[in-house]
């Protein structure tokens, strides 16, 4: 039987997921939920539906996972634990440094409707976590240094776009390299926030708009670019489609360490991904774990879960069996 799927958002992130879904033999798409106008949505799945927000509720016998694709800044805190009182869902929330909060709130609302949910699943959040968490377990005696970019980051980006005065915007973020060197030389230098990556955005103002305000309020904004050194750029929206239409990103997570009876041997463990799309890689992960809510669910459990709680098995559209024969 097909794991029945529900997306919540169809930005970059949801047009990801109904892609990946397509890749997955044992998934369908049921339907596309919108603030918009359903009729002017267009999918590309031709038998599910696309319906408003509003329509939520009418569809808990016919959905298994709901996805949720809207943005960190202000869609997931509130509608992850508003949705998990009716499905199980998947959210890609990635505010690192409120994601405890995050998790206590939608822990809470799971658990009172029996349902599961994964929250903060992608690659950083999700699969860079994972790899810090084998590392340190691998090597206890060590320093983990995690870089991102050169790339677009999607919740910075749409940080900026919730600015007011703001019609459209990209960011980058871009390892310093001689900091990248210095890791990877085993060194274990003490970095800080600032010396690991700068930022650059691309901003295309409305008109009239005060630009120097929108300018200081994307350099202090907690959470995404008071602690880096950031570049702020003024561009027409014709500049920003002809240079900047892709979503391009990627990074490394580095652990160095040492073992032997007197620390003599060093050790490098790096994980690396250079994605064309940010958010098709991501939405290829948040479908892997729809699955994975999907069988934790009709084992009995609920509440809150990231993928540091999951076991790699569940991910996987492979029995225990084929899984053992092909991959150990």
């Amino acid at each position: 039987m097909s794991i029945r799927i529900g997306i919540f958002g169809y930005g970059n992130l949801g047009r990801g997921v109904e892609n990946a879904i397509k890749q997955n033999d044992d998934m369908e798409l049921v339907a596309v939920f919108t603030r918009r106008d359903p009729a002017s949505l267009k999918i590309n799945t031709k038998n599910a539906l696309v319906c408003h927000a509003d329509k939520l509720s009418e569809f808990t016998d016919k959905i298994d996972v709901m996805i949720l694709c809207g943005g960190s800044a202000t869609d997931l805190p509130t509608q992850t634990p508003e949705v998990a009182k009716l499905y199980n869902v998947i959210d890609s929330f990635d505010t690192h440094a409120r994601i405890p909060e995050h998790f206590e709130n939608v822990d809470k609302s799971a658990k009172e409707s029996g349902k599961v949910a994964i929250i903060s699943v992608g690659w950083d959040p999700g699969m860079f976590s994972l790899n810090r968490m084998y590392a340190g377990a691998i090597l206890p005696n060590g320093k983990d240094y995690t870089f991102w970019g050169k790339g677009v980051s999607q919740g910075h980006s749409d940080a900026i776009r919730r600015i007011d005065g703001v019609l459209d915007a990209k960011q980058y973020t871009i390892p310093v390299e001689s900091a990248l060197e210095a890791v990877r030389s085993g060194s274990n230098p003490d970095l800080t926030t600032r010396q690991k990556h700068t930022r650059e955005c691309f901003v295309v103002a409305k008109e009239g708009a005060d630009k120097a305000r929108i300018e200081n309020e994307i350099k202090n904004m907690p959470n995404y670019f008071s602690d880096y050194d950031t570049t702020v750029h003024f561009i027409t929206k014709e500049e920003l489609d002809k240079d900047h239409a892709g979503i391009p990103h990627g990074g490394f997570v580095i652990r160095s360490g040492v073992t032997g009876a007197n620390l003599e041997n060093k050790h490098i463990i790096e994980y690396s991904l250079k994605l064309d799309s940010n958010p098709e890689f991501t939405a290829s992960v948040i479908v892997a774990y729809a699955r994975a809510a999907v069988r934790l669910s009709k084992e009995g459990v609920c509440g809150c879960k990231t993928v540091l709680d999951i076991a790699p098995a569940y991910l996987s559209s492979k029995d225990g069996a084929e899984l053992r024969k092909q991959l150990l």
